[in-house]
């Protein structure tokens, strides 16, 4: 039977290999499909990041981890597969997520006192070690809004990436004026000074969220200074959303049976497939398991 791999030895093959693994978020049962298909397909490794919102949205835990890893089995998939928490807001949502069968968790402290931080990541850090799950943490914030919780983009610090790598964690999200959803046209840029500090001083293979959108010289250097995680979602929800648009713009819905939701999730299954392939491509994590 197909299971859950941790992260830690794919993305420490990224690091080493410099290229950086795709980190794609699931929405529901046809974005998971279609993520494992083109996964398979194209022989990558990848992992499967879950947000609250979208665990709840899907009905819990532990409904995310049985229809995942039913799928993983009923599609044959043989490529390693991670099941990852992604932003998790408390020490309570890491642990019910790693007993739920979750093979990593990201705990996000960067919404509270450093202190803070450090204390509820080193408790995730020994429960997920229990259980052979890779566990990330973050420094510093993104900018944006994720499930809620909004980041001004505050840089992190040498000192902070130190701290929290000295806990044990596996991989480190960091500020580098980075942010979720889409950039602005005025957007500076990532800043790569920073990321290079950062790498170095936490020794650790940086994570690069609000990974969409971003040009690709930038993601190129980003992955030769460190980043070997990009985290994707809005990208993938632009493709889908666009041919289905298309799709009911067009008409078709007054087609035979054109109301069928296995009909019209169909275009939209293959546009989330085009667009992952051409980033495992630009991560170059194609063919990498």
């Amino acid at each position: 039977m197909n299971k859950f791999v941790s992260a830690k030895n794919m993305i420490d093959k990224a690091k080493a290999g410099k290229y950086a693994v795709a980190h794609f978020n699931i929405n529901n049962l046809e974005w998971t499909r279609s993520i494992l298909e083109v996964a398979q397909e194209t022989k990558s490794s990848v992992i499967l990041g879950v947000s609250e919102g979208a665990i709840k949205y899907m009905g819990g835990f532990n409904t995310v981890v049985s229809m995942t890893l039913a799928l993983l089995n009923d599609l044959n998939i043989t490529i390693p597969v991670a099941l990852h928490l992604d932003h998790g807001q408390s020490v309570d949502s890491c642990k019910k997520a790693l007993d739920a069968g979750f093979s990593s968790v990201m705990f996000d402290g960067s919404h509270l006192d450093f202190n803070e931080n450090i204390k509820g990541t080193k408790e995730v850090v020994t429960y997920a070690k229990k259980k052979n799950a890779s566990v990330e943490a973050e420094a510093g914030t993104i900018g944006g809004e994720e499930d809620g919780v909004i980041g001004s983009g505050e840089i992190a610090s040498e000192e902070d990436c130190k701290s929290l790598a000295a806990l044990g964690i596996d991989f480190l999200a960091a500020g580098i004026n980075n942010i979720h959803g889409k950039y602005p046209k005025n957007w500076d840029g990532l800043n790569f000074d920073v990321l290079k500090n950062l790498s170095v001083a936490s020794n650790k293979p940086m994570v690069l969220h609000g990974g969409s959108g971003i040009p690709k010289d930038q993601v190129k250097k980003a992955i030769n200074l460190g980043i070997s995680k990009i985290n994707v979602n809005t990208e993938l929800q632009e493709v889908f959303a666009a041919v289905i648009e298309k799709y009911v713009t067009e008409g078709k819905l007054n087609e035979y049976k054109g109301f069928d939701p296995r009909k019209i999730f169909k275009p939209g299954m293959e546009a989330i497939k085009l667009k992952a392939k051409e980033l495992l491509t630009e991560f170059g994590s194609l063919g990498k398991s």
